[in-house]
């Protein structure tokens, strides 16, 4: 049985989706439809970072852990350099057990396996926005 979130609404809170797949972007754009929340979208993780350094208005970071060219463990290890407090969250179609130490050490926040469940985005987001 699924839960059901009541309604959010991260009004004023930007979010940058780093995801190189657009069914996977489309899907987290959806589930994010109507929280008011303003989304920036990265396609590989140099855009994410150079995204992250030119928008410090950035609240939170998806972040997808496969993406050519740098991925997100390097990816969010240039961004930390900057922006310490700025929460990641690794998503990963990779569930192997390590994923999530590795994600951590890396400097995520926290982790979410694919496929992601909308309730489990909203549990997270509430916990850092």
């Amino acid at each position: 049985m699924q839960t059901i979130h009541p309604k959010k609404n991260w009004q004023g809170k930007t979010i940058l989706i780093a995801e190189d797949e657009e069914s996977n972007f489309k899907y987290l754009q959806l589930a994010l439809r109507d929280t008011q929340v303003n989304i920036i979208r990265a396609k590989n993780g140099k855009e994410a970072v150079d995204l992250c350094r030119k928008h410090t208005d950035i609240d939170l970071v998806l972040m997808d852990i496969k993406m050519p060219g740098m991925d997100g463990f390097q990816a969010t290890k240039e961004i930390r350099q900057f922006a310490e407090d700025l929460p990641i969250i690794a998503l990963t179609a990779y569930a192997m057990a390590d994923d999530k130490d590795t994600s951590l050490e890396a400097g995520c926040n926290d982790y979410i396996s694919k496929p992601v469940k909308r309730n489990r985005i909203f549990s997270i987001l509430d916990k850092y926005l």
